[in-house]
Formats: structure tokens, C-alpha cells, sequence
């Protein structure tokens, strides 16, 4: 499919993305670059990747894809680095789950001859590193394209085939309705929880053992969503700070509804509260973005 393909950044995504590329033998050459000494080693010692540079030039020089998966406040400082490096007329693209600032920081440093392509795989897991990637992470999963206005059509084709050959489903979204949609599909669901973990860890000392023992399904998931990777979250909501403020303006609205209906023992408008959201469940797994299985077909240790 391409000739040769640039990873830079290899935690969990990158690597996942450098484990589907080899696995679909998706690339004559695939080269990386990470930070890292650990990532480079271990990557080496487990054979996943021997074409590993220490010289960022140098790893996106000829490549027809260049892949950035490092956290957002990273991309300005690698992009400026790159450009001048990049082939003309390869595709740049990331995996970031912003992407509206990102358009900026483009625009801003005037890429010539080079399509930049914003890509978002919705996929991952609370866990970070090379040693979580999975060949397997993107299959079924969304992965949202956000071309530049006046991106050409077969840069565009062509990135949403290596997307659709390593197994994800591809939507084509404005940076714009992107941000708004993942702020609250993604964004403020980690918000809240982050906060609901510190909520309940917040009390006496002699208590968080036995709330620890004891918690329960709901409290283990958001735990497990509050266990995500606090950089690459930081620098999210940093960038799509409007989008979450509004979203938790909400969310705060219905907290107090939910509340005063608590404080006035209402016990009709607590049900009603309930009730209204049962629906959403059953949209989302005939969507087929979750099962209805028991512990919702999740894998037991």
C-alpha cells in the first residue's frame, strides 16, 4: 500500500499501529522514532521493529506516510522539526483526540507540499507503552478522518484504506464536529470520572481499604477510566478546554436536578431521572459499540 511508513511515537498506540502495518504487510518499510531508550530496547528485543532511528530527519525522509502518536503538546516541536524532512506530496497524519487546535498549529506553520490528514482510531485502553499494543486494537473500532479544506481526494482515499486494512471503520468529520462529539462521548466521561475516583478516596483513611475490597462494578469501571494515561488527558482537556467546560456546565445541571430531587424525598421525578436513559443503552449496543452480555462480554483475568 505505501512504500515506506513513519511512526513517530511509540507507546500504545504507535505500536499497535506498527504491530497492524506488519501484520497486513501494509509497507515495504516501516520506520520509527521515540523519545524513549526503553520504548527503542524493547521494541528491538522483541523483534517488533529493527528499523528504529535515533535521528527524527532522518526517520520521515522518503516516507509516503509519516504517523505522529505522541501526546498533543508534543506536535507543534515535532512538526516544526519535520518539515523540512518530508517528502513531497507523503501524508502526515496523527492519532490525536483533538483536533481543532491542532488545525491551528498547521495553519500556523504552513506545511507546503505535504497532505495533512487528521486521524483520531478510537481505540486504547487504560493501559500505556508498547508492551500494551495489540495488533488487534483497531479492528471494529472507529477511526474519525478530519481532512484540511483543501486537501486533495486520493491523499484521503488512500489514508482511509490503511485505516479500513488494519480492521477500523472510518468516519469523515470537520475538526470541529469532532472535538464537540468526542467532548462528550470521551472527554467529559473522564472527567467525571477522575473526580468520582477522588470523591470516593477522599474520605477517612481508615475507610479506603474496605471501599477498595468492596467496590463494586460501577466503581471498578470508572477506576479503570481514571487509570488512563494523565499527560496525554492533560494536554486533551488543555485543548478542548471549551468543549468540556460546556459539557460539565451540564453535567453539573443535572447533578443538582438529581440532587433537589434527593433533598425533596421525590421519588416520582428520581424514577423518571432513571427511566430516561435506559434507551441509550440499548442504542449504543445495537450500534454494536458494546455487547449485552453479562460484565458486558469483558475478558475476566
Amino acid at each position: 500500500m505505501f512504500e515506506t511508513i513513519s511512526i513517530i511515537g511509540c507507546g500504545l498506540i504507535g505500536s499497535s499501529i506498527l504491530r497492524a502495518i506488519k501484520n497486513k504487510n501494509l509497507a515495504k518499510k516501516i520506520k520509527i522514532f521515540d523519545n524513549s531508550k526503553e520504548v527503542t530496547a524493547y521494541l528491538k528485543k522483541e523483534n517488533i521493529c529493527t528499523n528504529i532511528s535515533s535521528d527524527i530527519h532522518q526517520c520521515v525522509t522518503d516516507s509516503d506516510l509519516v504517523i505522529i502518536a505522541t501526546p498533543l503538546s508534543s506536535y507543534k516541536e515535532i512538526i516544526v522539526s519535520i518539515k523540512d524532512s518530508l517528502k513531497k506530496n507523503a501524508i502526515l497524519t496523527d492519532t490525536g483526540s483533538v483536533k481543532k487546535e491542532v488545525m491551528k498549529i498547521i495553519h500556523n506553520i504552513n506545511l507546503k507540499d505535504v497532505h495533512w490528514i487528521s486521524s483520531h482510531p478510537i481505540a486504547g485502553t487504560e493501559e500505556s507503552g508498547p508492551r500494551a499494543g495489540q495488533a488487534e486494537m483497531f479492528k471494529n473500532r472507529w477511526c474519525i478522518i478530519s481532512p484540511s479544506k483543501n486537501c486533495a481526494e486520493q491523499p484521503v482515499r488512500s489514508l482511509k484504506a490503511m485505516w479500513e486494512r488494519i480492521g477500523s471503520k472510518v468516519k469523515i468529520m470537520t475538526p470541529e464536529e469532532h472535538d464537540e462529539i468526542l467532548s462528550l462521548t470521551s472527554h467529559l466521561p473522564h472527567a467525571i470520572a477522575y473526580n468520582i475516583v477522588r470523591t470516593v478516596m477522599s474520605v477517612e483513611d481508615d475507610l479506603k481499604q474496605e471501599i477498595i475490597q468492596y467496590s463494586a462494578g460501577g466503581l471498578r469501571d470508572f477506576t479503570r477510566i481514571a487509570a488512563s494515561n494523565p499527560l496525554m488527558w492533560r494536554d486533551i482537556f488543555l485543548d478542548n478546554s471549551e468543549n468540556v467546560s460546556k459539557g460539565i456546565d451540564s453535567f453539573i445541571e443535572k447533578l443538582n436536578e438529581l440532587k433537589k430531587a434527593l433533598n425533596d424525598k421525590n421519588g416520582n421525578k428520581l424514577y423518571q431521572i432513571f427511566n430516561s436513559t435506559k434507551e441509550v443503552r440499548k442504542e449504543i449496543i445495537k450500534a454494536g459499540q458494546d455487547t449485552d452480555k453479562p460484565d458486558f462480554g469483558r475478558k475476566k483475568n
